[in-house]
Formats: structure tokens, sequence, C-alpha cells
């Protein structure tokens, strides 16, 4: 099969693992984003974000000419090219729904440039939407600006993504499963084509479906991922009141049986990051405007929302009165291999620790740069682990890097 020629649109995590691994397997592929510093970096091999893999994989790409990034050309890039991803962001608003002017802007544009090609073109929505959204937005706005007929003179797909940030990359080679939403049989035949080639060293299941349950789909995993999480640490906070309860003995005993799985049932400080507190909100925000009240997701919400200030209380349990005490806080990024602090659990805790009059020095391998976008200089940023802890009364390790994971309590 002939490889076709591919455009993505915005190149957060999505969008550039996206780009870089169809161009690792010889595509040409030409992205787009509204950011002009974000695009030369990338011309220039620099990945705009901490992704362990990703460096070394867009470098050689922009090297042997198969990746480029233009800024702001959206309509060029859809006009050298067969097919577009768009994976634009789809922040939350704060009512918990979700803003879709980034999508509108690109189907404008994408739109305009169709109009302008004779041959099929395929767009694909790897944003997160709610259901409806690609059927009810997307695919009026293409057709008004395109003057052409979506199903036959140009293709239509939902293929959400299910990337971890700190493998974002190794998950987009290797996925777990391509969920193919269509709005016709030639747009998913072409997609699941190019899928097909992509993946040839290897099987991948490929879920077709409509437009709507692709997007349902993407929700309803991180909903359920959200609620393993908080799950496990409303039964950490029992096991608290519960003497010689153990919610690690507990968590290895229910992973052990395979309805439930070991994965996501690690207590802590509950979930956070740039999908899971947005889509369970848009969730939530979304089965109210069909007109059902989603009990559950609400009570996985609030659990979420508790939970990270628990850490401080247990600082004041072992040392009284904050006020003037010195806190080290080991970790500041949501998750360990990235320095995204998007919904980070370690904010709330921060300000807390700082409203409670305490001193506050932080550590982390990645996200220091972004840290002092959020804190300025109301807190100290070490260079280690020990300089963190040096003359600390108390540790609260936020982050699973691991570093920290070979701390000794001598340490």
């Amino acid at each position: 099969m002939k490889k076709p020629k591919i455009s993505v649109i915005g190149v957060g995590y999505v969008g550039l693992c996206t780009a870089v691994a169809f161009a690792s397997k010889g595509y040409t592929v030409t992205a787009s984003d509204v950011d002009a510093e974000k695009a030369a970096k990338i011309n220039q091999g620099i990945p705009p974000f901490h992704e362990p893999a990703l460096q070394e994989k867009l470098k050689a790409t922009i090297q042997n000419g198969n990746l480029k990034c233009l800024a702001n050309r959206t309509e060029q890039a859809v006009s050298e090219t067969d097919l577009t991803f768009v994976a634009v962001g789809t922040p939350s608003k704060p009512d918990g729904s979700i803003d879709l002017q980034y999508i509108e802007a690109a189907s404008h544009d994408i739109g305009k440039a169709l109009q302008q090609k004779n041959a099929y073109h395929l767009t694909i929505i790897k944003s997160t939407v709610i259901p409806g959204t690609t059927q009810n937005t997307v695919k009026p706005i293409l057709e008004k600006e395109s003057k052409k007929k979506c199903g036959a003179d140009f293709g239509l797909c939902m293929n959400p993504e299910f990337l971890r940030q700190g493998s974002a990359f190794q998950d987009t080679m290797h996925a777990d499963r391509i969920v193919i939403g269509a709005h016709d049989k030639k747009s998913g035949d072409t997609l699941e084509n190019v899928y097909k080639d992509f993946y040839s060293t290897h099987t991948t299941p490929i879920i077709r479906t409509t437009l709507s349950t692709a997007e349902l789909i993407k929700y309803a995993s991180n909903a359920m991922l959200a609620t393993k999480i908080s799950f496990i640490n409303t039964i950490a906070n029992v096991c608290e009141k519960i003497p010689s309860a153990d919610v690690k003995t507990v968590a290895t005993a229910m992973g052990l049986d395979k309805r439930i799985g070991p994965l996501f049932l690690d207590a802590g400080l509950d979930y956070g990051g740039s999908c899971f507190p947005k889509d369970v909100k848009a969730l939530i925000s979304c089965s109210k405007t069909f007109g059902y009240y989603p009990e559950l997701l609400e009570a996985v919400e609030n659990v979420n929302k508790t939970q990270p200030l628990k850490a401080v209380q247990l600082c004041k349990q072992q040392l009284g009165n904050l006020k003037g005490k010195s806190i080290a806080i080991l970790g500041l990024a949501f998750k360990p291999n990235t320095d995204d602090m998007r919904e980070a659990r370690v904010t709330p805790i921060i300000h807390q620790l700082l409203k409670e009059g305490a001193n506050v020095t932080a550590y982390d391998p990645a996200a220091i740069p972004t840290a002092k976008t959020i804190f300025n200089n109301k807190i100290q940023y070490a260079n280690s682990t020990i300089e963190c802890l040096k003359n600390a009364d108390c540790c609260i390790i936020v982050t699973e890097w691991d570093e920290f994971k070979k701390l000794k309590p001598e340490d």
C-alpha cells in the first residue's frame, strides 16, 4: 500500500507523539500548531515537554525529512496531505463542560482547505470530545466551509487516544487497541488500512463503531480508571480507622482477582493530570445534559478533591502547628516521567501548607521549571532529593519517581 501523506493539527502530547510515530514508520508528516515558538523547537528536534524516548525519534524524523512543523498554517498542512489528525486541546469550562473553540477553529481551517482539494481527504478527530461533537459540530463546519458532502467528497472519523503521559510515545507505537468511530464505511476502511500498515509487525485489536460510541469509549475508560483510584483511596481511609489494617495488602489481594486486576490500585493522593479530572467532570456535565445524574462519578470527583489534603492532616498530626515548620515536598509533576503539573495533587497541598504558615522546599527531577510558573518564589526549590530533605521537619512524597522509591528511612 502506498503510504498516505499525513497532517497533524496540534502538537501537544497526543499530536506530537502521533506525528513522530508515523514519521518514524516512513510516513511523510506535516504538523501545524498555533504556537510558533513550539513549532520552531520541534523543527530543531526539541520536544516542548518531557516525554521519555520522544526526543531521539523526533530528532531523527526531522533530520531525515519525514516530519516538519508549520506555525499556524492548518490550511497548508491539509492541502499537502491525504489525511489529517486533529489533536487540539479541549479544556474544561468552569461548569465542567469542555471548550470546543480549538476544535471549531481547526474544523473551519480544514474545511477551507478541503474546498480547494479535488482528491478525497480523511479528517480524524483524536481530541477528547463529548459524544455528538464529531457528528454535530465538526461535520457541519467541514461541510459548510468546503461546500462538499461528508461521506462522498471527504471522510470523517473519531479515533480516541489512550496514551499515558510518561510513556506516551511507547503507547503510540504499541497500542493495546485502536478504536475507530466512522461516519461511513469508506472513512472507517481508509483509517483501518492505515493502522494495519502502521502495526504490520504485530496484531493490534481494531474496534469499529459509530462516532458517538468512539467518543464515549474514551470518557468511559478514563472514568473507570479514576473510579479505581478513588475507590482504593476510600479503602485506605477506612484502613486508617481499623487497627492493623493494611491497605497495601488489601490492594495486592484484590489485584490478584482477575476480574479486578492490579493496575490503578495504589492508594495515595488520588488522580491528577490533564485527562482524568477534566474527563470525569466532562462526563458528569454531559450526562446531566442528557437527563441523567451520575451519582457514582460525583462521588469519585469528591474523593479526588478531598484526598490530597489528608497529607497535610498527617503532617499536623505529627508536628502540631505547622507555622514555621520546614516541609519537604518530593515530586511536583502529577505522575513520574513527565513535567506536566496540570491538576497535580501537589498544588492544593502546597497551597494549604503555605496557608498554615509552613516553609516549603520542593524537588522534582523534571517539573521544577513548571512549578516556578505556578508558585514563583512562594516556596524554595532544591536541586536534589538530599538537598530537599536537609533540615526538614516532615517530608511528603507526592510523585512516584524511581529515585524516591530508593529512599531509606535514615535518608
